[in-house]
Protein backbone atom coordinates (compact mmCIF):
# COMPACT_ATOMS: atom_id res chain seq x y z
CA UNK A 1 0.00 0.00 0.00
CA UNK A 2 1.13 3.08 -1.19
CA UNK A 3 1.05 6.28 1.35
CA UNK A 4 0.37 9.63 0.29
CA UNK A 5 3.54 11.98 0.09
CA UNK A 6 1.12 14.32 2.40
CA UNK A 7 0.36 11.62 5.03
CA UNK A 8 3.82 10.81 4.81
CA UNK A 9 5.37 14.34 5.69
CA UNK A 10 2.42 14.86 8.44
CA UNK A 11 3.76 11.32 10.04
CA UNK A 12 7.28 12.64 9.59
CA UNK A 13 6.59 16.37 11.69
CA UNK A 14 4.27 14.50 13.90
CA UNK A 15 6.99 11.95 14.88
CA UNK A 16 9.40 14.86 15.29
CA UNK A 17 7.69 17.44 17.33
CA UNK A 18 4.83 15.06 19.37
CA UNK A 19 2.13 16.98 20.27
CA UNK A 20 3.44 20.19 18.39
CA UNK A 21 2.27 19.89 15.57
CA UNK A 22 -1.71 21.18 17.02
CA UNK A 23 0.10 24.12 18.21
CA UNK A 24 2.50 25.28 14.88
CA UNK A 25 0.95 24.06 12.35
CA UNK A 26 1.84 25.28 8.93
CA UNK A 27 1.48 24.45 5.27
CA UNK A 28 5.32 24.30 4.33
CA UNK A 29 4.44 23.86 0.71
CA UNK A 30 3.04 27.64 1.23
CA UNK A 31 5.91 29.05 2.66
CA UNK A 32 7.87 31.98 0.43
CA UNK A 33 10.85 33.53 1.23
CA UNK A 34 10.21 36.87 3.59
CA UNK A 35 12.44 39.12 1.63
CA UNK A 36 15.18 38.88 -1.35
CA UNK A 37 18.41 36.91 -0.72
CA UNK A 38 21.70 36.34 -2.61
CA UNK A 39 22.25 32.88 -2.23
CA UNK A 40 20.76 31.32 1.17
CA UNK A 41 17.67 32.25 3.31
CA UNK A 42 16.97 30.36 6.33
CA UNK A 43 13.28 30.99 8.26
CA UNK A 44 13.18 28.97 11.84
CA UNK A 45 10.31 27.28 11.90
CA UNK A 46 10.76 25.92 15.63
CA UNK A 47 13.15 25.22 17.99
CA UNK A 48 13.49 23.33 21.07
CA UNK A 49 16.24 21.64 23.39
CA UNK A 50 15.45 18.98 21.31
CA UNK A 51 15.50 19.72 17.46
CA UNK A 52 15.21 22.70 15.32
CA UNK A 53 12.89 23.06 12.31
CA UNK A 54 14.13 25.10 9.47
CA UNK A 55 12.69 26.30 5.57
CA UNK A 56 15.88 26.34 3.73
CA UNK A 57 16.07 28.35 0.36
CA UNK A 58 19.54 28.11 -1.43
CA UNK A 59 20.02 29.88 -5.28
CA UNK A 60 23.46 28.72 -5.74
CA UNK A 61 25.15 26.25 -3.33
CA UNK A 62 25.94 25.29 0.09
CA UNK A 63 29.95 25.46 1.09
CA UNK A 64 30.98 21.96 2.39
CA UNK A 65 30.46 21.45 6.06
CA UNK A 66 29.83 19.29 8.96
CA UNK A 67 28.58 18.54 12.04
CA UNK A 68 29.99 17.99 15.14
CA UNK A 69 27.19 16.30 17.07
CA UNK A 70 24.04 16.94 15.16
CA UNK A 71 21.95 15.12 13.09
CA UNK A 72 20.18 16.26 9.52
CA UNK A 73 17.62 15.45 8.38
CA UNK A 74 16.04 17.30 4.91
CA UNK A 75 13.44 16.70 3.01
CA UNK A 76 12.74 18.40 -0.09
CA UNK A 77 9.83 20.56 -1.51
CA UNK A 78 11.03 22.74 -4.56
CA UNK A 79 13.84 22.56 -6.85
CA UNK A 80 16.87 20.38 -7.48
CA UNK A 81 20.27 19.93 -6.69
CA UNK A 82 23.15 17.86 -6.25
CA UNK A 83 24.24 17.14 -2.82
CA UNK A 84 27.67 15.34 -1.76
CA UNK A 85 27.91 13.49 1.29
CA UNK A 86 31.16 12.21 2.05
CA UNK A 87 32.34 12.04 -1.88
CA UNK A 88 29.38 10.53 -2.91
CA UNK A 89 26.71 12.56 -5.17
CA UNK A 90 22.96 12.33 -4.76
CA UNK A 91 21.08 13.80 -7.23
CA UNK A 92 17.76 15.86 -5.27
CA UNK A 93 14.30 16.74 -6.48
CA UNK A 94 11.30 17.15 -4.93
CA UNK A 95 10.57 14.73 -2.51
CA UNK A 96 14.00 13.87 -1.91
CA UNK A 97 14.51 12.76 1.96
CA UNK A 98 18.02 12.19 2.92
CA UNK A 99 19.68 12.14 6.74
CA UNK A 100 23.03 13.25 7.10
CA UNK A 101 24.75 11.50 10.43
CA UNK A 102 26.98 14.16 12.56
CA UNK A 103 30.53 14.74 11.27
CA UNK A 104 29.65 13.85 7.49
CA UNK A 105 30.70 16.45 5.21
CA UNK A 106 28.15 17.26 2.75
CA UNK A 107 27.95 20.85 -0.08
CA UNK A 108 24.82 21.29 -2.17
CA UNK A 109 24.88 23.02 -5.65
CA UNK A 110 21.42 24.12 -6.94
CA UNK A 111 20.75 22.87 -10.15
CA UNK A 112 17.56 24.32 -11.00
CA UNK A 113 16.16 27.79 -12.26
CA UNK A 114 14.36 27.98 -9.29
CA UNK A 115 16.02 27.95 -5.63
CA UNK A 116 16.10 24.60 -3.52
CA UNK A 117 13.88 24.65 -0.70
CA UNK A 118 13.88 22.00 1.86
CA UNK A 119 12.65 21.61 5.18
CA UNK A 120 15.86 20.98 7.37
CA UNK A 121 15.06 19.04 10.80
CA UNK A 122 18.42 19.02 12.96
CA UNK A 123 18.71 17.31 16.58
CA UNK A 124 19.53 18.21 19.14
CA UNK A 125 18.86 22.08 19.22
CA UNK A 126 20.84 23.58 16.56
CA UNK A 127 22.97 26.65 17.65
CA UNK A 128 25.07 26.46 14.84
CA UNK A 129 28.03 26.46 17.21
CA UNK A 130 28.80 22.75 15.53
CA UNK A 131 29.20 23.77 12.22
CA UNK A 132 32.91 23.45 11.10
CA UNK A 133 33.42 24.52 7.49
CA UNK A 134 35.59 23.01 5.24
CA UNK A 135 38.45 23.81 3.00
Amino acid sequence: MKIPRHCTLFLFIYLLTGNMIAQNKTNIYTITPPKEFENILIEKLFSDSLSSSFIIWIKKEVKPHKHLYHTENILVLEGSAEMNIEGITHILNEGSFLIIPPHHVHSVKTTSKIPLKVLSVQSPEFDGTDRVQIE
